[in-house]
């Protein structure tokens, strides 16, 4: 029925091609079967060897006694700390009072000595916003 509607030559003959392709398409990969997805290479890793380096200590008036202080003087100036968190050989102690939430951050200032406070960070207990670091220290001092 088909090739009597269409025109005779070539024409005729690309035209069937082009209705019965996709259906043949079809056909052909019923039967296939997927290949093998490629195995991942094995990584070689190289050891990366870490110089430590000596932290930059702050330094900023109303901090004394704070920075160059192990976790045992800071507890005896501000109480049991809120967070006690390791990280790698850095440690962070949190101490709050409703003033403020400071923080205090502590590396070793030498590799395999006891982590001392180097850095000291300050804000607001009830919003967030950062506080004067040396008010923030007197304030929890003084609780």
């Amino acid at each position: 029925m088909l090739p009597e509607l269409l025109p005779a030559g070539p024409r005729r003959a690309l035209l069937l091609t082009l209705i019965l392709a996709p259906t043949l398409a079809a056909c052909s990969t019923a039967g296939t079967v997927p290949s093998p997805s490629p195995q991942p290479r094995p990584r070689t890793t190289t050891p990366v060897r870490t110089v430590p380096v000596a932290p930059r200590v702050q330094a900023a008036p109303g901090l004394e006694g704070v920075i160059g202080a192990d976790r045992a003087a800071l507890v005896a100036q501000f109480g049991e700390p809120r967070l006690d968190v390791w990280e790698g050989d850095a440690r962070k102690l949190q101490f709050t009072g409703r003033p403020c939430v400071l923080d205090i951050y502590l590396y070793p200032p030498a590799p395999g000595r006891e982590p001392e406070a180097s850095f000291v960070d300050a804000r607001r207990a009830s919003d967030g916003q950062d506080v004067d670091r040396a008010s923030c220290v007197a304030a929890l001092r003084q609780r």
